[in-house]
């Protein structure tokens, strides 16, 4: 379809003229067919019943009791977690003696 604007007005006489004449056959075919004319509201949005929602409910609430009885059982004392890796005294100083005497060597270097 080409650009509105690079119609010439005699080209878009012709194409309202074409437009009008549609119109009007699809309102006789509709009349002939006894089509509803269309109507400018909108569709209604289906709601669910209090009692629909109830429904859906007891079936999730079954879904889920028939999954969580397949699944054999857990232990209820879980085992205790693993301590935390805790650094030394020791060791700590080792890694800050080591840190300071790098930047003590870059510091020397400049």
């Amino acid at each position: 379809m080409s650009n509105l604007s690079s119609l010439t007005s005699a080209q878009l006489k012709h194409a309202a003229e074409l437009k009008d004449k549609i119109e009007s056959l699809t309102q006789q075919l509709n009349a002939i067919l006894g089509a509803p004319k269309p109507s400018a509201k909108p569709a209604k949005k289906g709601k669910m019943s209090a009692a629909g929602r109830a429904r859906v409910a007891a079936a999730q609430k079954a879904r889920w009791a028939k999954i969580k009885s397949a699944k054999p059982v857990v232990n209820a004392a879980a085992p205790a977690p693993k301590k935390k890796f805790r650094m030394s005294a020791a060791a700590k100083a080792k890694i800050s003696a080591a840190a300071k005497a790098r930047w003590a060597k870059i510091k020397s270097a400049k």
